[in-house]
């Protein structure tokens, strides 16, 4: 045995033993948050038991044939067995303990006490992980894994008292021969550990752990599972590892320990390095157990085959990662290519394992309403689902694809005429204000119709969603509102959350239907009416912004509406009516999209605000002397930094309004201004090129004559600073003066293979 790490834990909430079981639950269950080489992990079977007592290994005690079928035929017991429990109507069979441990109302009553202290941390340790992901219980069969958890904890606990009192010991956290006599109480759980699928990893298969947690004892021990010839599962002596949680008067601690160091075997991927579970593991469990906020969404894949999603996602990725080469748009290949696999992975899962539960083999159709650059709709398609994308804008990358990727262009306004009947899906991916109206368009569609939904920003029926209720955040309060109204078209709205590079990921899938198809009419009345109950709650009880709106369903502060915007108002409704239109107020986007970051400014405008803000830092005279790169001492003002509300108060109010309506506002525009400022944890400076270029080790090939923007741009420090550049020409990457500007170069555009 030897210790691999310990760490002491600071507790000033209190929230120890609770958080360490709480910390030990979220590595049972996500265990890829702390390993990036696993996928995920299930958890198959879950049950308690009694951990056997030393003295009962005597061969006195071992009961035969004849006592066994005694004992069997005896009276009821006092209270619960040791050694059994009854988990879902499924008896646990008895280890290999004597008969009088089953008996004696002595040992019962001696440890009674024991047992309702422990009953409360026990709840604690199994909460988190039964709330998240049930295990699954079966007929008791011989692949059920309640079954085999029972088998496996049976023959092993045999094996403790027959001829390991090492392990024994080191379950117990004592010496050999020292444990306790009376039964302790332990929770066992079978769990799989899946790897992800990597051309890169020699390790793809999953494998299987048994993992015995001693709540009382505050130790958690990992024990590897194989599986022989004739598919009996034992356990392997090598590779098990134990989490402890210890208390000195004044202190917590947690620590983890290995049975047998010199039989470690570590794979790279499930049984990584103890280094790294000394190390890695123990830091994170040690923040995990003082944290305060618990996570208030689901756990990853929790819908779907972790399994399966690991092998196909590496599948697809492999497959569709050559468009991260030839991307056109100007959004982040990276981001976008993989997140849309990613979201593809799992609805290809989840269309297959329904066409599974309804033993239906056709390719499920679908619809993206607001499918953007369309990557999602072509890898469906490509994958054989008939289906269609919408958009308000073509994209460039729209042209790539092929003839087999159907894409439109065009506004979609919920509405009659915006039905789609053969569709057995409709996708919204960050689908902005049509959120909302996927779950109305689905369920009006047919009643067969389902919906899958990622929302990202806040959108009502018609215009932007406020908040209302401050006790949860922004987000966990509008992903309740489109479960809401999922819930009001009739169906059954599930949550999951996905494994993508994104912040906002949690999508929300409704199946199927509350009510059955003779009810829709009754079921549409009431959606109506529940839509119409929205109306005037976007932007608030005091309406705020809301572009989407038109002006005419915006009332004043004093309550009355506009003047002459009366007819105009009459108009458009009556306009709504006649095209079907669900909602009046209701306005779909802009073909064009706005530029507002600063870009769009007048170039006399920024050059004013970037020369005034420049001033303000050099009037406060701060000397930076060059290094030796430079081959001078030659000293300059760098100024002063200033925090951005510092600089705030220095520019006039118009200044300010000007730059607010641009999204971001002044440290947008100084950002923009890469070559003067650096904006750092919210304080301006003046840029200084010389350690600029130190610290980024610039190449030539990006600053020097070889780049494409070198002398493209006069120099500002050349023409405003008043010690002039502190760089000399030939290694300034702007032009020194009208006469060193180059034309600019085009930009050579990566073509597709």
């Amino acid at each position: 045995m030897a210790e691999v790490g310990r760490r002491k834990v600071c507790d000033p909430g209190a929230l120890l033993p609770g958080g360490f079981w709480a910390a030990v639950a979220v590595w049972l269950e996500r265990p890829q948050v702390a390993n990036k080489r696993l996928c995920g992990a299930r958890l198959e079977a879950r049950r308690s038991a009694t951990l056997p007592r030393a003295e009962a290994r005597s061969p006195r005690l071992s009961p035969g044939p004849e006592q066994e079928r005694g004992a069997a035929s005896s009276g009821p017991q006092q209270g619960p067995e040791p050694g059994r429990s009854s988990v879902e109507g499924h008896p646990r069979p008895r280890p290999g303990l004597g008969p009088e441990e089953g008996t004696s109302c002595r040992r019962l009553e001696e440890t009674q006490g024991q047992r309702q202290q422990g009953k409360k941390q026990r709840e604690v340790a199994a909460a988190p992980v039964l709330a998240e992901q049930p295990y699954r219980s079966g007929g008791g069969g011989k692949d059920d894994p309640a079954a085999v958890l029972d088998s496996l904890w049976d023959r092993f606990s045999r094996s403790l008292l027959c001829g390991r009192p090492e392990m024994l010991s080191f379950l117990t956290r004592s010496t050999a021969g020292s444990q306790s006599k009376a039964p302790r109480k332990l929770d066992l759980v079978l769990r799989t550990v899946i790897p992800k699928t990597s051309t890169h990893s020699l390790v793809t298969a999953p494998r299987r752990e048994m993992v015995v947690q001693d709540v009382p004892n505050g130790t958690v021990t990992f024990f590897p599972l194989e599986e022989d010839d004739e598919g009996n599962v034992e356990v392997k002596m090598s590779n098990v590892y134990q989490i402890q949680l210890s208390r000195s008067p004044v202190e917590w601690f947690i620590s983890v320990l290995i049975f047998c160091p010199e039989k470690w075997h570590s794979d790279g991927a499930i049984w990584p390095r103890p280094a790294w579970l000394g190390e890695e593991l123990l830091g994170r469990l040690a923040r995990w157990c003082v944290a305060h906020k618990k996570s208030e969404f689901r756990s990853t894949l929790s819908l779907v085959s972790i399994e399966r999603y690991s092998v196909l996602y590496q599948e697809l990725k492999e497959k569709y990662r050559d468009m991260v080469k030839v991307w056109p748009e100007v959004t982040d290949p990276e981001k976008f290519v993989y997140e849309d696999v990613a979201i593809a992975a799992y609805l290809l899962i989840l269309w297959e394992e329904e066409r599974a539960e309804r033993g239906v083999s056709t390719p499920q159709a679908f619809v993206d309403l607001g499918c953007g650059n369309g990557l999602l709709v072509h890898i469906l398609c490509s994958e054989g689902h008939p289906g269609r994308g919408i958009d308000v804008r073509r994209r460039k990358i729209w042209d790539m694809y092929g003839p087999h990727t159907q894409l439109e262009e065009g506004a979609i306004a919920p509405s009659d005429r915006t039905l789609f009947p053969a569709a057995d899906w409709l996708i919204g991916n960050h689908s902005d204000e049509l959120t909302p109206w996927i779950p109305v368009i689905a369920a009006r569609s047919s009643y067969h119709c389902r919906f899958f939904v990622l929302p990202c920003c806040f959108f009502d029926f018609a215009g932007r969603y406020c908040r209302r209720q401050s006790r949860k955040t922004q987000y966990r309060e509008y992903l309740d509102f489109i479960q809401e109204v999922g819930e009001a078209c009739g169906f059954h709205v599930e949550e999951d959350c996905l494994r993508i590079p994104s912040t906002k990921r949690v999508c929300l899938i409704g199946k199927s239907r509350t009510y059955l198809p003779g009810a829709e009419v009754g079921m549409d009345e009431w959606r109506t009416q529940y839509i119409r109950s929205r109306q005037g709650l976007a932007g608030g009880d005091a309406p705020c912004p809301v572009p989407q709106v038109s002006a005419c369903s915006a009332a004043h502060p004093d309550g009355s509406r506009a003047v002459g915007t009366g007819v105009r108002c009459d108009l458009e409704v009556s306009e709504a009516r006649a095209e079907g239109l669900w909602l009046p107020t209701f306005h779909a986007r802009e073909k064009a999209v706005p530029v507002r970051n600063c870009a769009a400014l007048p170039r006399d405008f920024i050059n004013q605000v970037v020369l005034q803000v420049a001033n303000l830092l050099l009037s406060r005279k701060k000397s930076l002397t060059g290094g030796p790169q430079e081959g001078t001492c030659r000293t300059c003002n760098g100024g002063e930094s200033l925090s951005l509300a510092e600089v705030a108060q220095q520019l006039d109010r118009a200044t300010l309004r000007r730059l607010k309506s641009e999204c971001g506002g002044l440290q947008t525009l100084l950002r923009n201004s890469h070559q003067v400022f650096k904006v750092l944890d919210g304080r301006v400076h003046i840029r200084d090129w010389r350690r600029e270029l130190q610290r980024t080790g610039c190449s030539e090939a990006k600053c020097g004559p070889r780049s494409e923007a070198f002398k493209t741009r006069i120099c500002w420090f050349f023409t405003h600073h008043p010690d002039g550049c502190v760089l000399p020409s030939t290694s300034c990457p702007f032009a020194h003066g009208p006469q060193e500007l180059r034309p600019p170069r085009p930009h050579k555009k990566r073509q597709a293979p």
